[in-house]
């Protein structure tokens, strides 16, 4: 990104909106380009100091008259000399005629100069008459050579012992994905905690990293202790994600394997879908990240929604390898095509951008997406290319009921065999994973509420008393078999079973 904006400086472009919540680190890399021949000098504006030149204390106002960012532009444009100006925090008067008007002026003064206009915002809010006009650049989180710089200064600073190379890496990768303060932060946090950095000390900054994902309130970092065990049936799929248990490591680059791009999850409600997205960050070693669509739309603002989005995306690209965990995204975006009329058209335009991201993104985020009405995701969601493979998940057969009553009994009594598998599987042809948890659950409900240990019959009775999903929307589950049929593929072990689709 550095080089992109040298280019872009060089090539005197006169606006550019650099996306970002490092002011500093930001500053620092503007300092050094400016360097660059021809030499150029770097002023910053805030609306409390006006403008000032890079390098003089915060503090100092230079000049006073540039307080107003109409006053501080055209300031700007009277120079003469070469310059960087970067204006922090400008996005607020995004709807300002004159602040836009002045900024338009300067684009036609700058032209043929060496003076470039850098707006600097944690939020990217361009108005419609400049956007033919700026570049868009998300300034990214730091690299590990940076984190490095970060930690070797914490280092410095305790005068600890000093770590070794395997235990400096596992610091630096716990930190993936912090900005360069967060990073001092949570290194400070782990030393005084523990009296040094050390590699016990890794699981801290972990835990503080994921206080700080969570913090944004639109990704969650979730952690699950079961294992694909937990799963009952899709030996399929679970066949697929083994096969793949190595995919992101350097010896599957060296074979010339491509990072795995993700996969989508269709099926019935109840059926595993969810669980099987969180077994397999166990299984891959990588973090889960949950990425909550509700939270990213946002009408308090003009754009905020899409800013929501790309920051979410950003982080999650800064700590990959990684699996980004989508539920339920026909919620999300069923309705994009015709948002136009509910929501100006915000829902067309995170949805655009997601697309986009899935296709170009070069980082190894694994987008895990799951779906139970498949008709309200648009076409070209769906289309080859945009994830590795469609899985369809059907009501479990007469095996996977079996296995599924076998793992919840097995959780909750060592003495499993006092039941009768083959009976209970019967019983419940129909239900779903969820639905028969469910009626194992209201079985030991009833018989704790009479003081004594749940039977056979108990749970044949709470199952007789459940209408399974597959019966009360018997129409939205056949239309989705139907469409699955030919489009996906089977997530359970036999083909002909899952062809067969019959209650």
């Amino acid at each position: 990104m550095r080089e992109e904006l040298s280019v872009l400086i060089q090539a005197q472009y006169p606006l550019i909106y650099l996306v970002t919540f490092e002011e500093e680190r930001a500053e620092q890399t503007l300092a050094a380009l400016a360097q660059q021949r021809p030499q150029r000098k770097l002023f910053t504006w805030t609306m409390t100091h006006g403008i000032v030149e890079y390098g003089q204390p915060r503090n100092v106002t230079q000049h006073s008259s540039t307080v107003s960012p109409e006053a501080a532009v055209e300031w700007a444009i009277r120079q003469r000399e070469p310059g960087i100006y970067v204006f922090k925090d400008l996005h607020p008067f995004r709807d300002s005629p004159a602040v836009t008007r002045c900024l338009r002026d300067a684009i036609a003064s700058f032209k043929g100069t060496q003076k470039t206009i850098i707006l600097m915002s944690p939020v990217q809010q361009v108005p419609i008459e400049l956007e033919k006009e700026v570049v868009v650049l998300d300034f990214p989180m730091p690299s590990m050579g940076e984190l490095n710089q970060v930690l070797s200064h914490e280092l410095d600073r305790s005068k600890g012992e000093p770590i070794t190379t395997e235990v400096r890496e596992k610091l630096l990768k716990a930190a993936l994905g912090l900005t360069q303060d967060e990073a001092e932060k949570v290194y400070r946090k782990a030393r005084v905690v523990a009296g040094r950095l050390t590699d016990s000390e890794v699981e801290i900054v972990l835990s503080e990293k994921k206080q700080l994902i969570k913090r944004n309130g639109i990704l969650e970092y979730m952690e699950e202790d079961a294992t694909l065990d937990s799963v009952g049936g899709l030996e399929e799929l679970k066949h697929w994600l083994k096969q793949r248990s190595n995919a992101f490591s350097e010896r599957a680059r060296e074979y010339g394997l491509p990072q795995p791009k993700g996969m989508l999850i269709l099926g019935v409600p109840g059926c595993g879908k969810s669980l099987i997205a969180k077994t397999t960050s166990r299984l891959w070693g990588l973090p889960l990240l949950r990425l909550d669509m509700g939270r990213v739309y946002d009408g308090s603002m003009v754009g905020r929604s899409e800013a929501n989005l790309r920051n979410a995306l950003k982080t999650a690209e800064s700590i990959s390898p990684a699996i980004l965990f989508i539920d339920e995204i026909d919620k999300a975006f069923g309705g994009s095509g015709g948002s136009a009329d509910s929501d100006g058209g915000t829902s067309s335009r995170i949805f655009g951008s997601f697309l986009t991201w899935m296709q170009e993104k070069k980082s190894p985020v694994f987008v895990m997406a799951t779906a139970n009405r498949v008709e309200r995701l648009p076409g070209e969601f769906l289309r080859k290319g945009r994830f590795d493979e469609i899985f369809f998940v059907d009501l479990p057969n007469a095996e996977e009921r079996q296995e599924i009553f076998k793992i919840h009994l097995q959780k909750r009594r060592r003495d499993i065999e006092r039941f009768d598998l083959d009976q209970l599987t019967k019983v419940c042809e129909g239900f779903s994973g969820a639905e028969i948890e469910q009626g194992l659950i209201s079985a030991m409900y009833e018989a704790f509420a009479q003081g004594r240990e749940f039977t056979q019959l108990d749970i044949i009775a709470s199952i007789r008393a459940t209408m399974p999903l597959s019966k009360t929307m018997s129409e939205q589950v056949t239309a989705l078999r139907d469409w699955a049929r030919q489009r996906a593929r089977p997530a359970a072990a036999s083909v002909a079973e899952y062809q067969r689709m019959e209650f």
